[in-house]
């Protein structure tokens, strides 16, 4: 899976938002304004690198997701942890703690998630 650069990973989130559409269905979905062209261009990258599948309906393509969110979140977060926190998620949440971004009251519900063996 190639790495996205932040408008394209600002695009698939709009993506997923929407599932299945066009350019402009897309663009409704995005956080920022980014011009039509560019969105267009965009599309035309991830699909390259294998993140969207497209088909003609009329004289309109329609492109879907080929890779889901929670296989991209899989693999970006895989790689933060291993470059960033020396592949340890112990110290991915000592981060978030020190950052003051994790409170206790959060921090005893993962572990109470952890001890359940539940995944959310």
């Amino acid at each position: 899976m190639e790495p996205l650069t932040h408008v394209e990973e600002e695009t698939m989130q709009a993506i997923w938002r929407t599932g299945e559409g066009n350019v402009k269905s897309f663009m409704e979905h995005l956080d920022e304004q980014i011009p039509y062209t560019t969105v267009a261009s965009t599309i035309k990258n991830l699909e390259k690198k294998g993140y969207l599948d497209s088909r003609l309906l009329g004289n309109t393509y329609i492109y879907k997701p080929v890779v889901t969110e929670e296989e991209y979140k899989r693999k970006f977060m895989g790689k933060v942890v291993k470059e960033y926190f020396d592949n340890s998620y112990k110290e991915l949440v000592n981060f978030f703690v020190e950052q003051k971004k994790l409170s206790a009251k959060e921090l005893k519900e993962i572990i109470s998630m952890i001890e359940k063996g539940t995944d959310k």
